[in-house]
């Protein structure tokens, strides 16, 4: 079988769904993966992986650009002749689901990995792009097998009529690998409080630098520390120059995009990701596997992976108080600390593992007839 794998950019696919085309390529598929270009395709190849470019604006709404953008794709899947083609990310999923239609592309498959930007914003205009992206969900996921990674996403798209119940499968994230992320020894004397992922407003980050200034302001003894990078091509990334302000300040440190997360959680006592709303995040997965207790918001995604007094603690999105609040408590008990990480790397083991979300994704392609 040829599998094409489609998302909006080569990091997602680098980062999230390289063990899943390594697990298609064992089972003796040939497997294409597609993105526009960035710095993570030679990586692919470096993988053995034929990787090839589909230039496509993350946040364009011009009417004729996207055309354009589904025409390439048709002409690229005419040429390709895929078996089964995979689609990750909102405009992947609609484009390359209208793609797979004409042409006639029996096996279909759709991950809706979140409802994003546009389902979270409340503006104006976004309402209207919110109207615009139902009609042609409804229209491109029709025939196709659609995977969420929260029951939350997944009861939305069936009560707005946009999936039938019976194409609607649940799979939590994206999975972790727990061999490589492992708990690691915790013995410095000034814990450290890591924010880990892009630099969006949606992430929580603008209540997360609140809080800091809360327990600072406390006279708290505790570093606190951001890792990752601006996300340009989103409307709420947060500008490299405000950060850099935060830093001069004395207020956080960043330690910017790091190629080795295991070693970066090594550095941290609690993990912090206040989001506005996810699929399941890989950062949280991540945290848990390393053993450490979580500080997150109560909202879907975040709470399919943290269990309020388990191994974390859940706080009220958008509520920088109450955030504090969180992390001022496990900042001051070591002990609820080592307890709520061991109770998340059993959690990762057991529920999040790799192993086991590409396991229930050839399952989905299996039960369907897309490989055998």
């Amino acid at each position: 079988m040829k599998i094409i794998l489609l998302a909006n950019t080569d990091w997602y696919l680098y980062n999230f769904r390289l063990s899943l085309a390594k697990e298609l390529r064992a089972q003796s598929h040939e497997v294409l993966l597609l993105s526009p270009p960035g710095t993570f395709q030679k990586f692919i190849q470096e993988d053995g992986f034929e990787w090839l470019p589909f230039p496509i604006s993350r946040q364009g709404i011009n009417p004729f650009r996207e055309v354009f953008a589904l025409i390439r794709l048709i002409r690229l899947y005419q040429r390709l002749q895929p078996d089964v083609v995979h689609h990750f990310t909102v405009k992947p999923v609609i484009y390359g689901s209208l793609a797979a239609h004409l042409l006639g592309i029996k096996s279909i498959i759709n991950s809706i990995t979140g409802l994003g930007h546009l389902f979270i914003d409340t503006g104006f205009i976004t309402q209207i792009l919110q109207g615009v992206a139902k009609w042609l969900y409804r229209t491109s996921l029709r025939d196709t097998q659609v995977i969420f990674e929260n029951p939350e996403d997944r009861d939305i798209f069936i009560q707005r009529r946009l999936v039938k119940a019976e194409q609607a499968h649940l799979i939590l994230g994206t999975g972790v690998d727990v061999k490589k992320f492992q708990p690691s020894d915790k013995s410095k004397h000034i814990p450290v409080v890591l924010f880990s992922s892009r630099m969006l407003i949606t992430k929580g980050l603008l209540d997360y630098m609140e809080a800091v200034r809360i327990l600072k302001q406390a006279g708290l003894k505790a570093r606190f520390a951001l890792a990752g990078t601006t996300d340009t091509g989103n409307p709420a990334s947060i500008s490299p120059e405000e950060i850099e302000a935060w830093k001069e300040v004395g207020l956080v440190e960043w330690w910017g995009w790091q190629d080795n997360m295991p070693a970066t959680l090594a550095q941290a006592d609690i993990f912090c990701l206040p989001s506005y709303r996810e699929g399941v995040p890989n950062a949280l997965l991540e945290a848990c596997a390393c053993g450490l207790p979580i500080v997150t918001t109560d909202v879907p995604g975040c709470r399919d992976v943290v269990t309020h007094g388990v191994n974390g603690l859940l706080v009220p999105a958008k509520n920088a108080t109450e955030l504090a609040r969180a992390l001022e408590k496990l900042l001051a008990d070591p002990q609820l600390r080592k307890t709520m990480g061991m109770a998340g790397r059993t959690i990762a083991v057991n529920k999040f593992s790799l192993t086991k979300v590409n396991a229930e994704t050839l399952d989905i392609y299996k039960k369907f007839g897309a490989v055998d």
